[in-house]
């Protein structure tokens, strides 16, 4: 199939998503800088590391929403889809509920604080599946909608909590409450439309646990040096280190737009291929702008953060190339699950363990922690990069 460019629509919906997206990200780091200001670098150690810690345990949201929107290109319908979700966040409760003692005890915090911040897991998978109907059906206006509200209904109550004083639990439970309302919303705005439906056998749970375990990879190498931090360096150090991760996080969701925009694509055999390539393309040309940008504002760092963490002045670049290469790594998983290739998430494990390894066994600095995150990021990702493009070529289905 000869190459293609991207056409005029998917430019357009990658400008709706990332409207979106800048929106609610945009919102998450006024809480994080209100958060690092207000919270001190103790207590907004406990916040980042509970916010790591939540993101792992939504992990079903996120394959969720992939498989959701690669069953709704492949024709099934809504009702079976939305009865998915409802197992899924089920399950996710349930687990959720079970590991907020031993999740309380390794990370240090109270009981209370750590089921505040998991409560809003099962809540995330609910809107996953709105979300997933949306994407898949290609209504990326919709779409761009429910991604910046679900940014703003979550942050504004946590934001309103800070401000009365309150800690990083009822922060969290607020934040919880936003989410919550922020599904029925999403439900409603989906439903617009009408719904399709399709008979037949139902998706299994099955079908989310082997996305799932990409997107584990993938959420576990993007959480994995905060949790460790939080472990191994010094209270303030690991709060320092959470401030750079800032970072990070913005260079890794940033372009998440592009994948989401595209990933529908991906996922029909006729324009894998050249989804993949323009997927990976623009990721890799935006990562290094970022990178270049990270540079360039970093004496500005304590301006934004305050003077506690100017340490993270002269290596915010490594932070943002960190973000960077994950979100890299994250185009080629998505292009893995769209493709039912879910054993090219073996790159991002073994990428997991070497990190893991080397932070618990010679760093023991903020510098050196991110020079190994950023090291083994950029490694993973430009592996998992060749492992996915010869794999969409080799599926590659020549157009009729």
């Amino acid at each position: 199939m000869p190459r293609q460019s991207l056409t005029g629509s998917t430019v357009a919906g990658m400008t709706m998503v990332t409207a979106g997206s800048m929106t609610a990200n945009l919102a998450a780091y006024v809480l994080q800088l209100l958060a690092l200001r207000w919270l001190g670098p103790s207590a907004y150690g406990e916040f980042a590391s509970l916010l790591a810690a939540q993101l792992v345990l939504a992990v079903p949201a996120l394959a969720l929403q992939s498989v959701v929107a690669r069953e709704l290109v492949h024709g099934k319908g809504h009702t079976e889809l939305r009865a998915l979700g409802y197992r899924c966040a089920a399950i996710v409760a349930a687990i959720a509920l079970l590991l907020v003692p031993g999740i309380s005890w390794a990370l240090d915090t109270s009981l209370t604080a750590t089921l505040w911040a998991l409560v809003a897991a099962p809540l995330l998978v609910l809107l996953a599946t709105e979300q997933g109907l949306l994407q898949g059906a290609g209504r990326f206006a919709d779409l761009s909608v429910v991604l910046a509200g679900a940014g703003v209904a979550k942050v504004v109550p946590a934001v309103a909590v800070l401000a009365i004083g309150g800690g990083p639990g009822p922060m969290l439970l607020a934040g919880a409450v936003g989410t919550a309302v922020m599904v029925v919303v999403a439900r409603l705005l989906e439903r617009r439309r009408g719904e399709r439906v399709v008979g037949g056998a139902g998706v299994g749970v099955g079908t989310v646990l082997r996305a799932s375990q990409v997107q584990l990879a993938m959420i576990a190498l993007s959480s994995v040096d905060l949790l460790i931090a939080r472990v191994v360096l010094p209270e303030a150090d690991a709060g320092i280190y959470a401030a750079g991760a800032v970072a990070t996080k913005a260079a890794f969701w940033l372009p998440q737009a592009i994948g989401v925009v595209l990933y529908p694509r991906m996922a029909n055999p006729v324009h894998s291929a050249s989804a993949v390539r323009s997927a990976l393309a623009v990721l890799t040309g935006l990562g290094a702008l970022l990178v270049i940008g990270a540079a360039v504002v970093a004496p500005i760092a304590t301006m934004l953060f305050g003077d506690d963490y100017a340490p993270v002045q002269g290596i915010l670049w490594m932070f943002a190339l960190n973000g960077a290469a994950l979100a890299v790594l994250q185009g080629a998983l998505l292009s893995a699950i769209a493709g039912e290739r879910t054993h090219l998430a073996i790159v991002a494990w073994v990428g997991l363990a070497v990190e893991a390894v080397l932070m618990f066994t010679v760093a023991d600095t903020v510098r050196q922690f991110v020079v190994v995150a950023a090291s083994v990021a950029t490694l993973t990702a430009c592996t998992a990069a060749v492992l996915a493009l010869r794999s969409a070529r080799s599926d590659d289905v020549p157009a009729q």
